[in-house]
């Protein structure tokens, strides 16, 4: 018996039901208040988890910087500052904003320490990425957040808030701020502070719409008015975040289209006219690339040839530099040079021979597939197909002729000389060849 349309959906429905694995509302509560305190063990795990970070950051260690997130107690404060906003309970709020800015203010301290003492001050990769956060990272954060504050409400947390807190970040960010106060690099400050602002408003906006959700209760009495208050701030709190976020996402998305045309340009333009590219370079921000060639020297009509093929690649308002790393030039105009130049020139003209033939045979390979996958539309019987380029020598020819050997098997012998016929006249048109000979077994 099939199930109706509503049926179908109450069946479904089930699966994503949190009524049977909800904890009681009072045991949530308690959880929450437990993860606010920064003090004791808490702190000190907190300064733990903050010089581990800067150790994976400084090292450019991915695994040591997840295993900081792991033992990171940050979560908690945020969680509930989003469950206080749903519950409408201020003085929560109260107590855990100031617990968090606490905890932030030693994780700052604490990691930007262990940078003005550490005798490495390069900035690698994993610190860099931590300093230009998009729309993607509001997106990341959000529904990190979602996952968290379902697992404390859960009674089956399994390793999803361990999960969360690699997904989320929040203390790579923290650290990269504490990098940039360090060593005085304020643009690494305030990227990797937006960054770890973005995580943090975007978990506690999850928590609070999965409190509301999941119908915790209001613990305090509310005035309708501030319930309207708190709404707006909340609005505006969004806004004020999402905005340069989405700004900064479609600066990122233009960065990878531009950085995609530009290695499709730099292939196209790496061999010019005897000159070879030893180098380039491809600068995101100034929209800016880099060759440098080496060869004959290049004038200034073929620099402005190269720069000119840029617009083909959706490049127009890239600066295209040339500059000059080897030339044959520079060593004069005697014999030396010129040899040079003509032996280079040979080699290109090699390379681009071995290139023709090697063009050839690939082609010839697949040729016999060609050829049978289009005959078989005419005639269904053709079996196989075999192709070979050879050359016919004999003693009236001063040079061999190119000769192209097709045979064919078919599953029936019922294959007339006038089919025999059509089939040589059509091999001959489609193979390009000095002479063709076809044959049928």
């Amino acid at each position: 018996m099939m199930m109706t349309p509503a049926q179908a959906f109450r069946k479904i429905t089930e699966y994503f039901s949190l009524d049977s694995e909800v904890e009681a509302h009072d045991s949530i509560h308690a959880e929450i208040l437990k993860g606010i305190a920064f003090k004791g063990t808490n702190l000190w795990i907190l300064v733990f988890a903050i010089v581990v970070a800067s150790v994976g950051l400084n090292i450019n260690s991915t695994a040591v910087i997840i295993g900081a997130m792991l033992i990171s107690p940050l979560m908690g404060p945020i969680n509930a500052m989003g469950y206080s906003i749903a519950t409408y309970n201020f003085e929560l709020f109260k107590k855990a904003a100031k617990n968090f800015s606490f905890a932030v203010g030693t994780s700052l301290v604490a990691s930007a320490t262990y940078f003005a003492l550490s005798p490495l001050s390069t900035a690698h990769s994993e610190l860099l990425a931590r300093t230009s956060p998009s729309i993607y990272d509001v997106l990341i954060a959000f529904f990190g957040g979602l996952a968290g504050i379902i697992a404390i409400a859960s009674k089956n947390k399994g390793n999803v808030i361990p999960g969360v807190a690699i997904a989320t970040a929040l203390m790579p960010p923290l650290c990269t701020a504490g990098y940039g106060l360090a060593t005085g690099q304020f643009d690494f400050f305030f990227g990797a502070m937006y960054l770890f602002t973005i995580n943090s408003v975007f978990i506690a906006i999850a928590s609070a719409l999965v409190a509301q959700f999941l119908k915790l209760p209001i613990r305090t009495i509310v005035d309708p008015k501030q319930k309207k208050k708190v709404n707006r701030w909340i609005t505006f709190v969004i806004m004020a975040v999402i905005l340069p976020s989405i700004y900064f996402g479609y600066g990122l998305v233009q960065n990878e289209k531009f950085n995609e045309n530009a290695n499709r340009y730099i292939e196209n333009v790496s061999l010019y006219e005897g000159n070879y590219l030893l180098k380039s370079d491809v600068n995101l921000n100034k929209r800016e690339i880099t060759l440098v060639y080496g060869g004959t020297a290049l004038t200034e009509f073929q620099k402005d040839h190269i720069k000119d093929k840029a617009n083909s690649f959706w490049l127009e308002g890239a600066t295209v530099k040339i500059q000059q790393g080897i030339s044959f030039s520079k060593y004069g105009d005697g014999g030396e040079s010129i040899q040079l130049r003509e032996e280079l020139a040979r080699l290109v003209s090699e390379v681009k021979r071995r290139d023709v033939q090697l063009d050839s045979i690939q082609q010839n390979q697949s040729l016999g597939r060609v050829l049978l996958k289009e005959i078989k539309t005419i005639y269904p019987q053709f079996k196989t197909c075999t192709y070979a380029d050879s050359y016919t020598f004999s003693d009236s020819l001063r040079a061999p002729r190119r000769t192209a050997l097709v045979l064919f098997t078919l599953d029936t012998l019922n294959f007339t000389k006038e089919d025999q016929k059509r089939v040589n006249t059509w091999v001959n048109s489609r193979v390009q060849a000095e002479e063709v000979k076809v044959f049928f077994e």
